[in-house]
C-alpha cells in the first residue's frame, strides 16, 4: 500500500541525511519529490537518479529556502510544473555552535536565516495552493535542543524553539481549512555531522539514551511518511520527539 500515491510534496534540504531519508520514503510511497539544495548541481542530480530507482518521480531544484523571494520563486516553479503542492516539510537547517560569549552576529543571524526564516519562506509560500486544495500537511523540523536547550548551541537552540511556536500557531490558523502542521523534534541522530565527532563522545551519548542507540534518518523519516499521509488525518498542532526516550 502506497501512503503518499500522486501526492506532491516539497522538501527543504534533501540531499543528505535526514532530508534524503525522507525523499526516499516519499517517492517509495508514490509521493513526486520536488526538493531544494544549495550546494551540489551533480549531488542534486544523483539523488534524482537514485530516487527514480525506486519507481517515483523527483527533480532538484538549487534554491535558498532562507531568502523569501527565491523560495517564493521555487514554489512557483513547482506549481507551474506539477500543479499543486500537498505536502511541504522544512528541513533545511546548520549549525554555528560555539558558546554564547564567542558567537557573533552573523553565526546567530545565519542560523536564523536557514533554520528559522526559512520555515516562515516555505509555508508562506505554499498557503495559496494548499489554501485552493482545502488540504496539505505541513512537517517543520524542529530539534530536542528546541524543547531543552544546549550549551554552545543558544542560536540552533532558539532557532528550533521558535520552530515549535510557529508550528502550533500555524495549525490553530488553518485547521479549518483541512491543513495540518506538526513539528518532529529527533534527538542524537547518527548521520554524516555526528560521523565527525570521536567514537567516545558517541558512546557517551548511546549511553545515556533510554533505547541505548543513537537514531538513524529512517527512523525520523518513519514518521514523516506517517504524517504526510492520511494515515495522521486528526494530528495537527504537535511536537513529536524521535529520541529514543532522552527527553523522558
Amino acid at each position: 500500500m502506497k501512503l503518499l500515491e500522486n501526492k506532491v510534496a516539497i522538501i527543504t534540504g534533501a540531499s543528505r541525511g535526514i532530508g534524503k531519508a525522507i525523499a526516499q520514503h516519499f517517492v517509495n510511497h508514490g509521493a513526486t519529490v520536488c526538493f531544494t539544495y544549495m550546494s551540489s548541481d551533480e549531488k542534486a542530480r544523483s539523488l534524482e537518479a537514485e530516487l527514480s530507482t525506486s519507481g517515483g518521480k523527483s527533480k532538484g531544484y538549487k534554491s535558498d529556502a532562507g531568502d523569501f523571494n527565491a523560495a517564493q520563486g521555487f514554489v512557483d516553479q513547482v506549481i507551474a510544473e506539477y500543479g499543486t503542492i500537498d505536502i511541504l516539510v522544512n528541513n533545511a537547517g546548520i549549525t554555528r555552535d560555539t558558546l554564547l560569549m564567542r558567537m557573533s552576529e552573523a553565526q546567530w543571524d545565519e542560523v536564523m536565516a536557514v533554520n528559522l526564516k526559512s520555515v516562515f519562506n516555505l509555508t508562506k509560500a505554499v498557503l495559496k495552493p494548499m489554501l485552493k486544495a482545502r488540504s496539505g500537511s505541513i512537517i517543520n523540523m524542529s530539534s530536542v535542543v528546541g524543547v531543552k536547550g544546549n550549551a554552545g548551541q543558544a542560536n540552533y537552540a532558539a532557532s528550533k524553539a521558535g520552530i515549535l511556536g510557529f508550528t502550533k500557531s500555524v495549525a490553530l490558523e488553518l485547521g479549518s481549512r483541512n491543513i495540518r502542521c506538526n513539528a518532529v523534534a529527533p534527538g542524537f541522530i547518527e548521520t554524516e555531522m555526528t560521523g565527525a565527532l570521536d567514537e567516545k563522545t558517541v558512546q557517551e551519548w548511546r549511553e545515556a539514551i533510554p533505547l541505548r542507540r543513537g537514531g538513524t534518518p529512517d527512523d525520523v523519516a518513519n514518521l514523516c511518511l506517517f504524517l504526510a499521509s492520511d494515515m495522521s488525518a486528526y494530528i495537527t498542532g504537535q511536537t513529536i520527539n524521535v529520541d529514543g526516550g532522552m527527553l523522558t
